[in-house]
């Protein structure tokens, strides 16, 4: 079997890249070729023939990713596979099963049978998740289990995987180095692979086997995203020496995994300042040859635990706005405790609010909503204006729970309708849809 990437060098235009371009927007040919270059990755999965076929960046419409998964103290089957179902409900694009409690085998599969999305996780929570339980020391990891647990989580029908291939003993140093963290470590599969290279004193198998891990990708055309584990948990972190050694090797291996056919992303940053969003960006597409960017957030302070989805919306919003590729939302227990299904639909929509205010900035020409809603505000068309909001349900219970005297208005103006009197001396002057001002898109 042949990935997207290999057939696309071919020439050939597959059934997934005729579907991202209707999708999209774009011809086949220009999905094909971005598809070639490495520029985009395809979701797709041989085992699921109902799963959505989304296509991820140069170009494309930022795409938003939901995580959800059990813990060691809180694992309910049934909540996981309705936060999955909310997750497609609210408009996800992506999901990732990030179980590490209860029977993982099982959770997956349950979670893979409640949605169409494509699926991804991080093999690495299983492998040390059942290696504890059977040794007691997460330390007697077999390299040989880990490389036949993603292929088994493959078969099953995860069409991508976060996998931790750029930390290595180099990285390492640079943490010691530099005098560990003010966050410390964040990221559970990364600090657990670190907790073995040093107990065991070798280098990380997937960095080391880094060709096996990508012929497996390849034997079901997953896309390979290589995980953060060294990233930032907190902003006085950012862009020390540690992350951007792993984002050195991330994007190296993005191109030699490209080279052998395989799907590539790279995965960033986490704790963020607003002020080096840009250049983190920047870097990542400059260092990988433009791969699609997942990333995290990021959330640009430490101190918004509660509303945390809010804070990473603003990180979202110019991440997308900068050339991020896939955003993985984050909910308001972000930092506190295990997202409910509540706190799932809260972080897809503030998350997809983002990726919205980015792309309009990144691509102005898909404005056109936004013009066709300030339209039907001003002439006071409610329901035209509901018609192209991004959450018209939510806008019909706030309008209808506060029901104006006068219907051609809303209950903040009232009488003193601004949009109203307007019209009234203005509306003549409406010349179709032609506004003169030379800042109009």
């Amino acid at each position: 079997m042949k990935t997207q990437l290999e057939l696309a060098r071919e020439g050939i235009i597959t059934q997934a890249m005729s579907q991202v371009a209707a999708k999209e927007g774009f011809s086949p040919e220009v999905i094909r070729d971005l598809v070639a270059s490495g520029e985009i990755v395809i979701a797709t999965h041989p085992n699921r023939p109902n799963q959505k076929v989304v296509g991820i960046g140069t170009g494309l419409r930022t795409k938003v990713n939901a995580s959800i998964g059990t813990s060691s103290d809180i694992c309910n089957i049934d909540l996981e596979c309705a936060k999955a179902r909310a997750a497609e409900e609210e408009g996800a694009d992506t999901l990732m099963e990030l179980s590490a409690g209860g029977d993982l085998d099982a959770i997956r599969r349950a979670v893979l049978a409640n949605t169409n999305l494509p699926v991804g996780n991080v093999p690495l929570y299983q492998a040390f998740k059942e290696t504890t339980s059977q040794y007691a020391n997460p330390g007697k990891l077999d390299p040989e289990y880990l490389f036949d647990l993603i292929e088994k989580q493959l078969a099953d029908g995860i069409s991508f995987m976060a996998i931790h291939c750029g930390i290595n003993q180099y990285t390492i140093e640079r943490l010691r180095k530099q005098g560990y963290r003010y966050g410390g470590l964040v990221s559970k599969g990364g600090t657990f692979m670190v907790a073995w290279m040093d107990i065991n004193g070798k280098e990380n198998p997937l960095y080391e086997q880094f060709d096996r891990v990508c012929n497996l990708m390849k034997k079901y055309d997953a896309v390979l995203s290589l995980g953060n584990g060294i990233r930032a948990g907190a902003i006085h972190d950012s862009h020390d020496r540690a992350q951007m050694a792993e984002m050195i090797i991330n994007c190296e291996l993005a191109e030699l995994g490209r080279e052998m056919g395989c799907q590539m992303m790279v995965e960033g940053p986490g704790h963020v300042p607003l002020d080096e969003i840009a250049g983190n960006i920047m870097l990542e597409k400059r260092m990988s040859g433009n791969a699609p960017y997942y990333v995290l957030g990021p959330i640009p302070l430490d101190t918004g635990a509660g509303y945390d989805h809010i804070a990473a919306a603003i990180g979202a919003a110019n991440s997308a706005r900068h050339g991020a590729d896939l955003v993985c939302y984050i909910t308001p227990a972000e930092h506190l405790a295990l997202p409910n299904e509540h706190d799932v639909r809260e972080g897809v929509r503030a998350t997809r609010l983002a990726v919205r205010i980015g792309d309009i900035a990144k691509y102005p020409e898909r404005r056109e909503n936004e013009k066709t809603a300030a339209k039907a505000r001003r002439d006071t068309r409610w329901a035209d204006l509901e018609n192209v909001l991004m959450f018209p349900e939510v806008a019909k219970i706030i309008r209808s729970s506060r029901t104006p005297a006068n219907e051609d208005t809303c209950t903040m103006c009232g009488d003193f309708c601004a949009m109203k009197k307007g019209m009234e001396v203005f509306g003549d002057d409406i010349k179709g849809d032609k506004v003169t001002c030379p800042h109009a898109p």
